[in-house]
């Protein structure tokens, strides 16, 4: 089985972690919420509290994918947190998938991670992309990097990830089970 690490810091965007988390769940995929805040109880920019499963010192790099939903102040925690950063960075240089979306692919791109890549984000966080090929699309997997542009873009993003690590005909079932057809 799969396994995620979705990342949560204060202010982040809850349903681009949410949203996200649950469509891989629903696929069967293991997904554990880590806290970068030193505690379980996380605070989402819109004021709803998430518990984490983890705090980020309770884990060590045994996931498939990181995942960085964005939002603000959550990326620029994401971002400050020099844990978090040694993780990302060796992930990436192990070849390892990392996925971000929104604010988030920012903190992707301060560490160099997304050098020669097409990437998405957010509008007007595209310089924080550094070396990245911004596509402005919904979502864009280049290698093993996968970013997505906002909140409205959660489900394709869940959706991406389970094809990739699943296959496409499980995300093509669950798009069926959840009744939804954009992608």
């Amino acid at each position: 089985m799969a396994k995620v690490y979705a990342f949560l810091a204060d202010g982040m965007e809850e349903v681009e972690c949410l949203g996200v988390c649950d469509v891989l769940a629903r696929a069967g995929v293991e997904v554990k919420l880590v806290s970068v805040m030193g505690r379980r109880q996380v605070t989402g920019s819109h004021g709803f509290t998430v518990t984490a499963d983890a705090l980020f010192e309770e884990i060590t790099d045994d996931a498939d994918v990181l995942f960085l939903p964005g939002g603000l102040p959550g990326a620029d925690h994401l971002r400050d947190h020099e844990g978090l950063a040694d993780m990302l960075k060796a992930h990436g240089a192990a070849g390892k998938r990392l996925a971000a979306i929104c604010a988030a692919p920012g903190v992707l791109g301060g560490l160099g991670l997304l050098k020669g890549r097409r990437a998405t984000c957010f509008p007007g966080f595209e310089e924080k992309l550094a070396g990245a090929v911004c596509t402005g699309e919904g979502v864009v997997t280049d290698g093993p990097v996968t970013t997505g542009k906002g909140m409205g873009w959660s489900l394709d993003l869940g959706l991406e990830l389970v094809r990739l690590l699943i296959d496409g005909e499980t995300a093509e079932a669950l798009k069926k089970k959840i009744q939804y057809d954009r992608v």
